[in-house]
């Protein structure tokens, strides 16, 4: 299977083609950045697909993370997945990506050794997610994972890895992709809440009437 992988969710603008038969990405390309990555991204996977010398009608696939994220960030990658699925008549799917709310808060999720679900994708104190302790010595993986290790609990099993990564690894977009399934996992905005900031209920002033004497 052949997948293009998409992120533009977080702290990077990144892409790869993952080559499943071969059992590794053919080409990648990841740059750090906060804004910018409309401008990005396109010159970025034109790269990538040229590196990989696949066309875009031999892909399988298309993979892109829908968030919790940059709300610019998320909708230039959707946008671009989509756009790339539709022309290419391909499916895409969406994988989310668990990080730092602020606020004393975390977009959290854990998963077991399996690949269940213990709890379930949910945005909430980070207590809560010290409540994972309960689970054992647990993998911590996010930009929040630094946070979420110092504040584990004494009596608890320590963690036994703690990857604290701005963005997610590309080729780890690309198998997970690879791995779900298009009814499953669908290619939107995974927000968890809100976001922050809000449009005012009535943005644009109405026009004013002439008044007739």
């Amino acid at each position: 299977m052949l997948i293009l992988a998409i992120d533009t969710a977080l702290d990077a603008c990144a892409a790869g083609v993952l080559d499943t038969d071969a059992g590794k990405l053919i080409a990648q390309e990841s740059q750090a950045m906060k804004r910018g990555h409309a401008e990005a991204l396109m010159p970025l996977i034109a790269r990538v697909m040229k590196e990989s010398g696949i066309a875009f009608a031999s892909l399988d696939r298309i993979a892109v993370t829908t968030g919790p994220g940059s709300f610019t960030g998320l909708r230039v990658g959707l946008s671009a997945a989509r756009g790339i699925a539709l022309a290419a008549n391909k499916p895409v799917v969406g994988l989310t990506t668990l990080i730092d709310a602020r606020h004393d808060q975390l977009y959290f999720q854990v998963v077991s050794g399996n690949g269940g679900s213990l709890i379930p994708a949910r945005v909430g104190p980070i207590e809560e997610a010290l409540g994972a302790s309960r689970f054992g010595a647990p993998h911590l993986v996010g930009n929040a994972a630094s946070i979420v290790a110092e504040r584990w609990p004494a009596h608890a099993l320590p963690p036994f890895k703690v990857d604290a990564l701005a963005a997610p690894d590309i080729a780890w977009v690309a198998w997970l992709g690879a791995a779900v399934s298009p009814d499953t996992a669908p290619a939107r905005p995974f927000y968890l809440r809100a976001p922050d900031a809000k449009l005012p209920k009535d943005p644009l002033p109405k026009a004013s009437q002439p008044s007739a004497s």
